[in-house]
C-alpha cells in the first residue's frame, strides 16, 4: 500500500475516526485504525465493538492495500504533520511515513485481523433538522447513567411518532425532550447509546438536515464522507408515564438565572461532600436556597410566585443545576408533590422538555 495525502486532511480524518478506538482492551486490534487505499481514495475505519466510525479522504494512491495502525499513536503523530505532504507506505518495519526529507516508522497489524463492520444499514430512517437534533441531544443525554449496573440506562430512548421524543434517566433523575421530524419510514422506538448520539451531534453542522438509519439492532448516520455505525441497546426501557407524577401540591415559578446563581453559590461549599445537598424552602413569594457543610453554610432568598402549600425539599445540587442550564426561558416552573416525591422543572411557556429529579431526605 502506498499513497500521498495532505497532512491536514489526513490529521483531521484520523482525529475523527480515533474517537471509536477502544481503550483498555484485551484485543489490541480494536485500538487500531484500519487504513484502506483504493483507486477511489483512502478510507479510515475504527471500532470498539459498539461504535464504528469511517472517514473517506482524497489521496494520490500509488499502490492499493490495507493495514492497521495504532489509533491513539497515529492520531497524535499525524496531528504534528498537519502542514506537510505525507507519503505513507507499508514495509517490513510496518508503516513508513515520509515528509519533507524525513522518514519515520510505526508498527502495524495486518488488516485481516480487523473485525468486519457492516456499513449497510438502511431499512428504516428518519430525517430532521440537524439543529433540532443537536438541541434535543444536548437537553437529554447528560441524564444517562454512567456506570454498567444497568447498561440500557447508558442510552436514550428515541420514539419516532409525529415527533421525535427522547427520554434519558439514570435512576435519580430523568430528562424528556421532543422535536419535529421532517420525514420517516415508520413509527418505531430504539435505545441508542448516549455516546453515539454525542458523536453524531458533534459531526453535524446546524445548517443541514440529518437522516438516521436503523436496521437489525444497528444505527447509522453519515455526513461529508464521514459514516458512523453503532449498536443499539436491547431490552425494556423504563416508561416515563410510570415515573412522572400525575398531580402536584405545589407549583412555583422563579427567575431561572437568579435560582441558578444562588444554587451555584450554595454548591460551592458542598464540593467534596458525598450528598452535595441544596435545600429549597418555598413559602409564598419567597424561595430560600441553602446548603450546609463542614466548610460553612449558604442561605439566600429569591423572589417567586407560589401556588399551593408551603414546602421544604432537598436535592442533589448538581442535578438541579444541570436541569436549570438545559432550560432556556427567563422563568421556569417547578412542580412538587411533597418533600420526598419526585418533582419536575420546565420552562414557564414552551414545554417541549422537562426534567424530573428525585429529592433526598435531609437528616438535618
Amino acid at each position: 500500500m502506498k499513497f500521498i495525502a495532505d497532512g491536514l486532511t489526513l490529521s483531521e480524518a484520523v482525529g475523527k475516526v480515533a474517537k471509536a478506538c477502544a481503550v483498555r482492551t484485551t484485543a489490541p486490534i480494536l485500538e487500531c485504525i484500519k487504513l484502506t487505499a483504493t483507486l477511489e481514495g483512502v478510507s479510515l475505519l475504527a471500532t470498539d465493538g459498539e461504535l464504528s466510525i469511517c472517514k473517506s479522504i482524497k489521496a494520490d494512491v500509488l499502490e492499493e492495500g490495507e493495514i492497521c495502525v495504532p489509533g491513539k499513536l497515529f492520531a497524535d503523530f499525524s496531528s504534528k504533520l498537519a502542514g506537510e505532504e505525507i507519503s505513507l507506505s507499508t514495509g517490513e518495519k510496518g508503516v513508513e511515513l515520509k515528509y519533507r526529507d524525513s522518514v519515520s516508522y510505526m508498527q502495524a497489524l495486518p488488516a485481516a485481523d480487523f473485525p468486519k463492520i457492516d456499513l449497510d444499514v438502511g431499512e428504516n430512517f428518519f430525517t430532521m433538522k440537524a439543529a433540532d437534533f443537536k438541541t434535543v441531544i444536548a437537553e437529554t443525554a447528560f441524564c444517562c447513567a454512567q456506570d454498567d449496573s444497568r447498561p440500557i440506562l447508558k442510552g436514550c430512548l428515541m420514539k419516532f411518532g409525529e415527533n421525535l421524543e427522547i427520554v434519558a434517566l439514570d435512576g435519580y433523575r430523568m430528562a424528556v425532550s421532543e422535536a419535529a421530524i421532517l420525514s420517516k419510514s415508520s413509527e418505531m422506538s430504539i435505545v441508542c447509546p448516549a455516546r453515539t448520539l454525542g458523536e453524531i451531534s458533534r459531526m453535524l453542522s446546524e445548517e443541514e438536515n440529518v437522516t438516521l438509519y436503523t436496521q437489525r439492532g444497528m444505527l447509522m448516520a453519515g455526513t461529508d464522507g464521514l459514516t458512523l455505525v453503532s449498536r443499539l441497546y436491547l431490552g425494556d426501557f423504563i416508561k416515563k408515564e410510570n415515573v412522572i407524577p400525575s398531580s402536584f401540591s405545589t407549583t412555583v415559578t422563579v427567575n431561572r438565572a437568579e435560582l441558578m446563581a444562588s444554587a451555584e453559590r450554595a454548591n460551592i461549599l458542598n464540593r467534596g461532600d458525598k450528598n452535595n445537598l441544596v435545600t429549597l424552602e418555598i413559602a409564598g413569594e419567597t424561595m430560600r436556597i441553602s446548603s450546609m457543610s463542614d466548610y460553612g453554610n449558604v442561605s439566600e432568598c429569591v423572589d417567586c410566585a407560589t401556588e399551593g402549600r408551603e414546602l421544604t425539599i432537598s436535592m442533589n445540587a448538581k442535578f438541579l443545576l444541570e436541569a436549570l442550564k438545559a432550560l432556556s426561558e427567563e422563568r421556569v416552573t417547578i412542580s412538587l408533590g411533597g418533600a420526598v416525591s419526585p418533582f419536575i422543572l420546565q420552562n414557564e411557556q414552551e414545554k417541549h422538555n422537562l426534567y424530573l429529579i428525585l429529592p433526598v431526605r435531609n437528616a438535618s
